[in-house]
């Protein structure tokens, strides 16, 4: 739809009306024509609301006016009265009625009385912040209800319906005033309340601000006693919520005890009132430090304030400014004596009301403080800083001043004692003790484990490359542990000590004073002394942090007695006000815990890597799993920090000082049962565990060293044809025999005899003997080394067992002779003198030998004729011997000290000296070495040792294979078995056993 031009057209365009009758019709000039008026209407009513709204501001400006027409005509009338007035004054004359002056004199008085309240009122603002200032908040509130005792006389109060008094229509400038003094009230109560949070506050000042918030609120003693509480609790919050910086930790906590028993101390000093009979608050004693506490400070402050006796009369407000101003004289005794006063009687505090408010909020504060100072103590990491704060607070708490009345205010504040420490703070510190204690173990363990993973890893690394000899210039360490024997015969210029020409090993010292050769004799590679230092470096500084915690040697651990140091005057007549090593044994507990869990977080670490390679052990997973388990076997004697934090330091020192003298002389007197504490019991404990886990690992490389082995023993055993089995033998020897004949002649006939094993038997041996020295044979355990003679011995007999088996008459199968019988015997009981002496060393021969040696024995013989067989057991049993004996240097450790041999024959002639050198009867540290003695003095040392042996039995096995194998124990028992001798030994001299160390 179109628009409408005639609606369109605005009012403004029509100029001349005639030019519209010529554009539009009628009806679009009819609609221009209603526009127009609409138009005209609405701007009449628009000016018609301008001019009503205009008119009441003129009505208004017109009343004003009226009304200053008004006030200024009335100024001036009042003028022209004053100047009337003053004009009949002048003309006045003397004979003015007696009565009239009278009446002018009251009413001057009244003038100056009023005058001297008003200059007064002016002069107290300036009074009450000078008060404020000084802190004197009691005086700004005397002054401030003296200023409203003056509104109320001066009826300076705003009168209903906005009327002023007829005194301030007089004098406007106390207007400003009256609006002034509304708001001192709430000033002096914000200020008064303020100083109830201060720690460093007087009590007088606390009993002080305490009356003045009485009187302003017309409040009651226990709500004064709510408002102290309230503004101390305040306090506490706000130095809990203060930022941390480290350092200001000590401080805080120090601050929070100082504001905790300083209460106790104000609410004592302020609040407490002693039962009927006793003296009256006005009669208190003097001071703290003074020889008694006062009490009652609040009550005696408000008595002296509100009391309207006598003698209360020198302590009025205006007492002061009584006699410094002339116009003082005119003010009413209304002002001049005013007292403020309470509406209610100030009733004292009953005790058990006092004892259950101060109970409650120390309640309330303790979970607070505990809370707060849990959230403090986590920005503390080391036991250091935890003593020194605990040392800080102990200091504070044994200062006279607190310690001389502490247990009399909480005896009669609270009827029962408190111990702030042991209350509030002990249980938190140690809480976080034993965290961080735990913390550090965690991290010791996660360290250890790491260093132990990349050991291994190394490890595996080297035995690859140096089998495939692609890295010749890797690091000697990785190589040590590979071969052990190139570590040991290695020269370092640390090998001896420097002073071990001339101190003996009882003055050596612990175990950090060891030379590298006592390690090479107990086979302690360096990666092993490496991880084993770190350790033992972690654990000195844990344990040296602890120290810090625990009581020093100088004051004993029994430090019940501990009397102040440097806070007290003297030392005897102060006692300290807690024990602050009460929780010693936790803290030990706490480092002890953490050490066994640590070692055992290490103990499951090598378990798993020894799971991981047991089921087939690679040859890159042996050097590792000889590794840890010389790790375990050796971690107990390289970590002596170790030893001490499981049992403590003192006993750890007691008790490697009782395991460092020579065992005593006579053996057959009966030793004395020493009683086992529980952390010896935990630390033997310990030390089983590593052993367990050490012949673990050894298992696992025996099994894996004899399984390769004997699986080349087995191949070239098993062989068939003629020419292998040609390959492995050994050249006999031809020996001349006499015999009777039956005519009664002498008949000499020759005979061959096997003098030497099989080459697969010596090659098995010596492969066998090249691993045990290779991986430091001598200071492998005993039990280690007889389970794999054991286990080797076991599958020898297992596959000539299995030999029995074997068919001969099968083509292309070489059969078995008399001689190749004959050999095979040789072997097999060779191998078994060889590997069983050291298991079946001082026992029966016959009687635990395996069944199936005799079995296998049998089976050879039936292929050897009767005849021979008797002929050639004598001289193969004395052949067997002389190879025995003439192998053992060369098999060294394979090979025990005592030789038993199975023989065939009841009889043994044994009739043809030899000249070798006997071996030691004990175990010695290098294995292939002979001794030099005689048959007499080896029989009698022989002797001498199984006598011994029978005596020591009832110790435990593991604590005489760690004695057997520590450094210096050869030379010490041939030094103990040879003292009877006038003949000098060489193991005798120091300076040679102190090699050792």
């Amino acid at each position: 739809m179109a628009e409408d031009p005639a609606l369109s057209l605005r009012v403004s365009d029509i100029k001349d009306p005639a030019v519209l009758f010529e554009r539009y019709n009628t009806a679009e000039i009819r609609r221009v024509e209603g526009k127009v008026r609409g138009e005209i209407e609405q701007k009449k009513e628009e000016l018609r609301q301008m001019v009503g709204e205009r008119y009441r501001d003129l009505i208004d400006a017109a009343d004003t006016i009226g009304e200053m027409r008004q006030c200024s005509e009335s100024v001036v009338q009042s003028i022209q009265d004053m100047h009337q007035y003053c004009h009949k004054l002048k003309q006045g004359t003397p004979s003015t009625s007696s009565c009239r002056q009278e009446d002018q004199r009251q009413w001057q008085e009244k003038f100056y009385i009023m005058a001297s309240q008003i200059k007064l009122l002016l002069e107290i603002p300036e009074r009450i912040w000078s008060a404020m200032e000084a802190s004197q908040y009691l005086q700004a509130t005397q002054l401030y209800l003296l200023c409203c005792h003056l509104h109320s006389l001066l009826q300076l109060q705003v009168a209903t319906g906005g009327h002023y008094s007829p005194v301030l229509a007089r004098f406007p400038i106390l207007v400003r005033q009256v609006a002034t003094t509304g708001h001192f009230r709430s000033t002096i109560l914000l200020d008064s309340r303020s100083l109830l949070r201060g720690r460093a506050v007087s009590d007088q000042a606390i009993a002080e601000a305490l009356v003045s918030t009485m009187l302003l609120e017309d409040s009651s003693p226990r709500q004064a006693l709510a408002d102290f509480l309230l503004a101390r609790k305040a306090s506490i919050h706000q130095l809990l919520n203060q930022p941390q910086h480290g350092a200001g930790i000590k401080a805080q906590v120090c601050s929070l005890v100082e504001l905790l028993v300083t209460t106790l101390f104000q609410a004592y000093a302020v609040f407490y009132l002693p039962p009927e009979g006793g003296p009256r608050p006005g009669e208190g004693g003097p001071r703290p430090g003074e020889g008694e506490l006062s009490y009652g400070m609040l009550f005696t402050t408000l008595e002296n304030v509100t009391s309207t006796t006598y003698a209360a009369k020198d302590r009025r407000v205006l007492q002061e400014e009584t006699s410094t101003g002339s116009w003082f004289k005119y003010l009413p005794p209304s002002i001049t004596e005013f007292q403020p006063a309470l509406r209610t009687l100030a009733q004292p505090i009953q005790r058990e009301q006092l004892r259950d408010t101060l109970q409650q909020w120390i309640d309330t504060c303790k979970e607070d403080i505990c809370r707060g100072v849990s959230s403090l103590l986590v920005y503390v990491k080391s036991l250091k800083g935890l003593a020194a704060i605990r040392d800080s607070v102990w200091d504070l708490l044994s200062t006279e001043s607190i310690s001389q009345h502490w247990s009399t205010v909480c005896q009669r504040l609270l009827e029962c004692p408190l111990v702030v420490w042991d209350d509030f703070l002990q249980q938190l510190f140690l809480q976080r003790l034993q965290a961080i204690t735990k913390e550090e173990s965690e991290a010791i363990s996660m360290s250890s484990v790491q260093f132990l993973a990349s050991a291994v890893r190394d490890l595996e690394g080297q035995t690859i490359h140096t089998s495939s000899a692609t890295n010749p210039g890797s690091g000697r360490g990785g190589q040590y542990e590979v071969d052990v024997a190139s570590f040991l015969w290695s020269e370092s210029p640390g090998d001896l000590l420097s002073d071990a020409g001339w101190v003996s090993v009882t003055q050596r010292g612990q175990q950090h004073h060891r030379s590298s050769l006592a390690m090479k004799t107990q086979a302690l590679t360096p990666c092993v002394q490496n991880f084993c230092s770190s350790l033992d470096a972690k654990l000195k500084a844990r344990l040296e942090d602890l120290q810090y915690y625990l009581p020093s040697q100088d004051t004993g651990s029994d430090s019940s007695s501990v009397t102040v140091t440097s806070s007290g005057p003297s030392e005897s007549s102060s006692v300290s006000s807690f024990n602050r090593f009460t929780d010693s044994p936790a803290v030990e507990d706490a480092l002890r815990e953490g050490c066994v869990a640590c070692v055992r977080h290490i103990l499951s670490s090598i378990r798993s890597e020894l799971a991981s390679a047991s089921p087939d052990p690679s040859p890159a997973c042996l050097s590792s799993v000889l590794f840890m388990a010389r790790l375990c076997q050796s971690m107990g004697e390289l970590c002596p920090n170790l030893k001490h934090c499981i049992l403590g330091k003192q006993r750890g020192f007691e008790a490697t000082a009782k395991e460092t003298p020579r065992q005593g002389k006579k053996l057959g007197k009966a030793r004395a049962t020493t009683e086992v504490s529980p952390t010896q019991a935990k630390w033997a404990c310990l030390k089983e565990e590593l052993l367990v886990c050490s012949m673990e690992a050894y298992r696992i490389w025996s099994s894996a060293l004899s399984k390769v082995l004997l699986d080349k023993f087995a191949t070239t055993l098993h062989a068939e044809s003629a020419g292998a089995i040609l390959t492995t033998a050994t050249n006999w020897e031809d020996l001349e025999i006499q015999e009777e004949a039956e005519s009664g002649s002498s008949v000499t006939s020759k005979i061959r005899l096997p003098v030497q094993p099989s080459w697969f038997v010596q090659s098995l041996l010596f492969q066998l003997c090249v691993e045990v020295n290779r991986v430091g044979g001598h200071a492998l355990p005993r039990p280690t080394l007889q389970e794999l003679l054991q286990t080797c011995l076991a599958q020898v007999l297992h596959h000539y067992h299995s030999l029995t088996q074997q068919s001969f008459s099968r083509e292309g199968v070489f059969p078995m002779t008399q001689n190749r019988a004959l050999q095979l015997l040789f072997d097999l009981r060779y191998l078994n003198t060889t590997l069983s002496s050291r298991v079946e060393e001082g026992k029966s021969s016959r009687s635990h030998q395996d069944p199936r040696f005799h079995e296998v024995c049998d089976w050879l013989e039936g292929y050897i004729d009767p005849f021979d067989l008797d002929v050639f057991t004598p001289p193969l049993n004395t052949n067997l011997n002389r190879l025995s004996q003439r192998t053992s240097v060369l098999l060294g450790l394979l090979t025990g000290s005592e030789k038993q041999f199975a023989l065939r024959s009841s009889s043994v002639n044994s009739q043809e000296p030899f000249n070798i050198l006997p071996l030691a009867s004990s175990q010695i540290r290098f294995g292939l070495l002979p001794l030099s003695m005689s048959n007499v003095r080896t029989s009698k040392s022989a002797t001498r040792s199984s006598a011994a042996a029978h005596q020591l039995a009832p110790p435990s096995s593991a604590a005489d294979s760690e004695s057997s194998f520590r450094p210096g124990s050869l030379f010490r028992q041939l030094a103990d078995q040879d003292e009877d001798t006038a003949t000098p030994s060489l193991f005798k001299l120091s300076w040679l056993s102190g090699m050792a160390k």
